[in-house]
C-alpha cells in the first residue's frame, strides 16, 4: 500500500499554505490537472461540464462550525466512512451562522475514506463489516448544491499519495449537483481502500444539520452517505444551475 498523508501532515499543509483563491498549480515538474486523458464516455461528459478545481490545500480556513463522521451504505452493507465538516472563511473564529455577516462564503469539506477510518467510535469501525474497496470512481451529491458559489476542489496531494501522478480529477455539475470523477486508468495503483481524499465545495449557506445528500462510487457500486448540508432557501443561487 502506497504512504498516505496523514491528518497532521495535511494540517500542516493548510497552515503553510497562501491565502489565494484555490486554482491548479504544479507539483514538482507536472502540472496537476483536473482530467489529462478522456478514457471513457463519462469521463468525456465529465470533461465537457468541468469546473476548474481548486487545492484545498492552497487556502487557509476559519473556524469550523461542526464535524460528523458517518458511514456510507447500501443494503450489502458499509462501503467508506464520510468525515465532513463546514468552516468560515479565513479570519472567522468563532463560525457562527447566527451572527456571520450575509455573503458570508461557507466551505463544505468531505473527507472520504475507502473502507473505513478504523476509528471505533465513528462511522464503520473496526467492529463493523467493511467492504474490500479495490477501485472507487467517483464521489457525488445526490441532493442540489444550494447555494454552490461555483468553487469547488479537493486536496491534490492527497490524490497524488494516493494514484500517483497519474491520478485525474474532475469536479462538474450533473442536474444542479456536483460530481467528483476519480479516474487512474487501467491497471496499477487506483483510488482503494483506506485511501482517504478529501473535497470540498463553497457555500453561500450555512449548514441545516447532516443529510443523505453525498455518494460513493466503487467497485461498481454505489453506496450513500449523510454529511453536513445546508436547505434551500429562496432567491440564493446554485452556481449548478
Amino acid at each position: 500500500m502506497r504512504k498516505l498523508i496523514s491528518a497532521s501532515a495535511l494540517a500542516l499543509a493548510l497552515a503553510a499554505c497562501s491565502d489565494r483563491d484555490p486554482s491548479p498549480r504544479e507539483v514538482g515538474d507536472q502540472e496537476v490537472t483536473d482530467l489529462n486523458r478522456v478514457d471513457s464516455d463519462g469521463a468525456a461528459d465529465a470533461a465537457a461540464k468541468a469546473l476548474t478545481a481548486g487545492d484545498l490545500t492552497e487556502f487557509t480556513l476559519g473556524g469550523r462550525i461542526e464535524e460528523k463522521t458517518q458511514a456510507m451504505r447500501n443494503s450489502a452493507g458499509n462501503f467508506a466512512d464520510l468525515r465532513s465538516f463546514v468552516a468560515c472563511p479565513k479570519g472567522m473564529d468563532p463560525c457562527d451562522p447566527g451572527t456571520a455577516p450575509t455573503g458570508t462564503v461557507y466551505t463544505y469539506v468531505m473527507v472520504v475514506y475507502p473502507g473505513g477510518d478504523n476509528d471505533e467510535s465513528t462511522g464503520i469501525g473496526a467492529n463493523n463489516t467493511a467492504s474490500d474497496i479495490e477501485r472507487a470512481t467517483s464521489f457525488r451529491m445526490v441532493m442540489p448544491a444550494h447555494g454552490f458559489t461555483g468553487n469547488a476542489g479537493y486536496a491534490k496531494p492527497e490524490a497524488l499519495a494516493a494514484i500517483g501522478r497519474k491520478a485525474d480529477v474532475v469536479v462538474s455539475c450533473d442536474a444542479g449537483k456536483l460530481v467528483w470523477t476519480v479516474s487512474a486508468g487501467d491497471g496499477g495503483d487506483q483510488w482503494e481502500q483506506k485511501e482517504p481524499l478529501t473535497f470540498y465545495w463553497q457555500s453561500t449557506l450555512p449548514p441545516a444539520g447532516l443529510a443523505p445528500a453525498y455518494a460513493f462510487d466503487a467497485d461498481s457500486t454505489e453506496a450513500i452517505g449523510s454529511g453536513l448540508y445546508p436547505a434551500a432557501r429562496q432567491g440564493v443561487k446554485n452556481a449548478c444551475t
